[in-house]
C-alpha cells in the first residue's frame, strides 16, 4: 500500500474529520473509499445510475394508456377469495377496507 500526503485548509479537514466520526471511521478511510471509486469507474451511485440505462433499455416500450383501468382493479379485489388467508383479522380488516 502506498502513502500520500494531501494538502487541505483548515475548514476542509475540519469538516472531513466530523464527517468521519458520524461514519465511525477515519480520514484517510474515507479518501481512501473516495479514490477507490475514482479507480473503480465511479461511485455506488453512478453504477445505478448505468444500470438503470441498460435496464430501461431492455424493457419493451410502455404508454400511460397500458394501465389496467381502476374499475378493473376495484372487481378484481371485490372478486378475490380468502379462503387461503392465513389471519381471519388481516381478512375482516381488508373486507371493511
Amino acid at each position: 500500500m502506498k502513502n500520500i500526503t494531501v494538502s487541505v485548509d483548515d475548514d476542509t479537514y475540519r469538516k472531513a474529520r466530523i464527517r468521519a466520526a458520524e461514519r465511525d471511521t477515519s480520514v484517510s478511510a474515507l479518501v481512501r473509499l473516495f479514490l477507490n471509486e475514482i479507480a473503480s469507474g465511479g461511485s455506488a451511485l453512478q453504477q445505478l445510475k448505468r444500470d438503470e440505462v441498460g435496464l430501461r433499455a431492455s424493457m419493451p416500450s410502455f404508454r400511460g394508456g397500458d394501465r389496467v383501468p381502476r374499475d378493473d382493479i376495484h372487481l378484481r379485489l371485490a372478486d378475490a377469495s380468502f379462503a387461503d388467508w392465513d389471519d381471519p383479522e388481516a381478512e375482516r380488516a381488508f373486507r371493511d377496507f
